[in-house]
C-alpha cells in the first residue's frame, strides 16, 4: 500500500488536473534539497540534520502545478516524488555542479537544500586511526550555490531557505539582500523543530512583502509556498496576458 504522503500527491495532483488550476504551467524548477556529505576519510563525513522532506514536497507541489522539475537531491531516504527528474549528489560541489549543469533553461530555482558551509581541505585516502588525544580538522569554504546562481546575468527567479537557531527574521533579511534573492523562506531550527520531521513554520520574506506560515505538515506547506512563489514570480517576471493595443491612423 502507498504511504499517505503519496497518497495524498497523487489526489492533489489530480484535483488540480481537473480544475485546470495549474500555476506553473510551462515553467522549468529547479529545486535542491537534503544535507551534503563532506568526506574526512573513506568511512566518516560532516553533516547536518536536514531529511529532505521539505525540499521533496515542494518538488512534488511544483510538479503538481504543472512545471518541469529538476531535483538536485543529496543523500536522503525518500523516494523520488513522480514526474519530477532527480539528480542524486553527495557533497557540496557536486550539487553546486549539477546546478550550474542544469540551471540554464530554469524560470525558477528553489535551494531548499542545507548545504554544508565548510568542508575538509582534505580527505584522507585511509581510515584516520584513533592515535592522539586530540585531532584538527581542517576545514574550508564550500561553494555557495544560491549566491552563484542569483549572480548570474540571467538568473531565474531565486528561492533561498535560511534555518536558523536564533535572530531568524534579521538573518533571513540580510541573506535575501547581500545575496540578491527574489525571496526567502525562513524558519527556526533546532533539535525539537525543523528539520528532520513532517511538519514546520515558516515566515516568507521579499523586498517589500512577507508572508507568514503557521505550523503546517510540511506537504500541504509545500503546496502553499509554490502557490505563493508563483504568484510572486508571476507580478515580477511573469509575461503580460493583456493583447497588445494597436494603433491605427484615419485620415479624412
Amino acid at each position: 500500500m502507498l504511504e499517505p504522503d503519496q497518497i495524498a500527491e497523487i489526489v492533489c495532483g489530480r484535483e488540480l488536473v481537473a480544475q485546470g488550476e495549474r500555476a506553473l504551467a510551462g515553467k522549468r524548477v529547479l529545486i535542491t534539497a537534503g544535507p551534503t556529505r563532506e568526506p574526512i576519510d573513506p568511512v566518516r563525513y560532516i553533516t547536518n540534520r536536514s531529511s529532505g522532506k521539505m525540499g521533496y514536497a515542494l518538488a512534488a507541489a511544483a510538479a503538481r502545478e504543472g512545471a518541469e522539475v529538476v531535483l538536485v537531491s543529496g543523500p536522503v531516504n525518500l523516494e523520488a516524488p513522480g514526474g519530477v527528474r532527480t539528480l542524486p549528489v553527495e557533497t557540496a560541489e557536486q550539487m553546486f555542479d549539477a546546478t550550474h549543469d542544469n540551471i540554464g533553461d530554469i524560470d525558477i530555482f528553489i535551494a531548499a537544500a542545507a548545504v554544508s558551509d565548510y568542508r575538509p581541505a582534505g580527505m584522507a585516502e585511509q581510515k584516520i586511526k584513533k592515535k592522539r588525544a586530540e585531532m584538527r580538522l581542517d576545514l574550508v569554504r564550500s561553494p555557495d550555490i544560491l549566491a552563484s546562481v542569483a549572480a548570474l546575468d540571467d538568473a531565474p527567479f531565486t528561492v533561498g531557505f535560511a534555518a536558523e537557531t536564533e535572530r531568524v527574521r534579521e538573518y533571513a533579511l540580510s541573506k535575501l539582500e547581500n545575496k540578491k534573492l527574489d525571496m526567502i523562506v525562513a524558519n527556526r531550527v533546532g533539535t525539537d523543530r525543523g528539520f528532520d520531521r513532517d511538519d514546520n513554520a515558516v515566515s516568507v520574506y521579499w523586498h517589500d512583502g512577507k508572508q507568514e506560515f503557521p505550523v503546517t505538515a510540511k506537504i500541504e506547506l509545500a503546496g502553499r509556498l509554490i502557490k505563493l512563489i508563483a504568484s510572486r514570480y508571476e507580478a515580477t517576471r511573469g509575461v503580460s496576458t493583456q493583447p497588445e493595443l494597436t494603433v491605427v491612423s484615419i485620415k479624412d
